[in-house]
């Protein structure tokens, strides 16, 4: 896995990364996005598209969203998601589904 994108994109889900993924690996779910592990080429043309800086080199994910690595893995798998290997966002569209951890989570307020 070569990009992660973390809590930053949640319930924001700009898609300024999308349209700077020359492989169309960033998919949209219902409340984030997520770049699919074997399709990313690790081009880092997304990382510096992000408003919000949610995407991160995955060996430089902070440590409070450390777990959003294996959440943007197994969104793809077909136990959790049934999006499988699709090859390409474009032909998927907007999923209207969320890995079970993000539908749930709670973003924490800042105090």
């Amino acid at each position: 896995m070569a990009y992660v994108i973390a809590e930053p994109c949640m319930d924001v889900k700009d898609t300024a990364c999308v349209q700077e993924c020359p492989v169309d690996c960033i998919y949209e779910g219902d409340r984030m996005l997520y770049i699919h592990p074997s399709e990313c080429i690790d081009c880092a043309a997304c990382e510096p598209a992000c408003p919000v800086e949610a995407i991160f080199y995955a060996d430089d994910v902070p440590p409070e969203w450390a777990e959003f690595t294996p959440i943007n893995a197994e969104y793809f798998e077909d136990s959790v998601t049934g999006l499988g290997a699709p090859g390409g966002a474009g032909e998927v569209g907007a999923s209207k589904v969320d890995h079970p951890k993000v539908a749930a989570y709670e973003i924490p307020s800042a105090t």
